[in-house]
């Protein structure tokens, strides 16, 4: 059974499935289609035209599905898709994308602490923790397995590899290599993330090449094209370390260190 608390304001042009919490003074607006067991706590706003799975967590004042904060936003219909087994903490924005027709899409069992910001047209794949206060600007693109520590900035068209961890008050203006651990203002590159790897379950062997080749492209005196080519010739290339390489290849195809934003 559903309990909407009588202050509640939910649309008549909403969907909401079974077993749904929405509690005191929380607003679901038209066009909405909450999935079952999600819990919408007092104060959240989830706004027109989000989609949403199963057993997600909206915690208090948090807004869901705002317009856009982009000056080129003229009122087009844009959406906001979000998966499964989801918590966004107390005060999180997310926000819906620019452009008719575009989406902001969330994956599945991602969690955003308090006060989070994801920017319009954002894509957010699966099991990302956010701790509180990370701004992540439109267009940005958080691959699985991402750990971002607290009041870290993340500019536009960014791209931050899979299982990459970000140190906490970091200043992200450059693609992050997926399996690195970083931090800083500008961003280090400082290892690889053993702790998230052995969690995933990665091998030694591989984690031992992907150190070798960390060693080789953010260590050296070598520039990148030269770097990677020493990795190719000297390391193991198993999946990950053709996954790090075509990675920072692709770079080189966009803008500022940005592989999204290209000329």
């Amino acid at each position: 059974m559903s309990k909407i608390h009588p202050t509640a304001a939910v649309s008549p042009h909403a969907e909401l499935g079974e077993g749904i919490y929405v509690g005191p003074f929380a607003v679901i607006e038209r066009g909405c289609v909450i999935g079952n067991r999600c819990r919408i706590e007092a104060h959240a706003v989830v706004r027109r035209n989000v989609r949403m799975g199963e057993n997600n967590v909206i915690g208090h004042g948090a807004v869901i599905g705002g317009d856009p904060q982009d000056r080129k936003y003229s009122g087009e219909e844009t959406y906001l898709h979000i998966g499964n087994d989801n918590v966004f903490r107390e005060f999180v924005t997310l926000h819906r994308a620019t452009g008719e027709g575009e989406t902001t899409v969330i994956g599945h069992n991602n969690y955003l602490m308090a006060y989070c910001h994801l920017g319009h047209n954002v894509e957010l794949h699966d099991n990302i923790t956010m701790a509180n206060n990370v701004g992540v600007s439109g267009h940005v693109t958080v691959e699985e397995g991402v750990n971002i520590g607290g009041l870290t900035g993340i500019h536009q068209y960014v791209r931050v590899g899979k299982y990459a961890m970000v140190g906490g008050m970091s200043r992200v203006v450059r693609d992050v290599p997926p399996f690195m651990l970083t931090e800083g203002t500008p961003l280090r590159v400082y290892d690889i993330n053993a702790v998230g790897l052995r969690r995933m379950g990665v091998s030694t062997e591989v984690r031992l090449s992907l150190h070798k080749a960390c060693k080789l492209l953010f260590r050296s005196e070598m520039g990148m094209t030269r770097a990677i080519e020493a990795v190719r010739r000297e390391v193991t290339i198993t999946p990950e370390v053709e996954y790090l390489l075509n990675f920072l290849e692709n770079i080189g195809g966009g803008r500022y260190g940005r592989q999204k934003q290209r000329a």
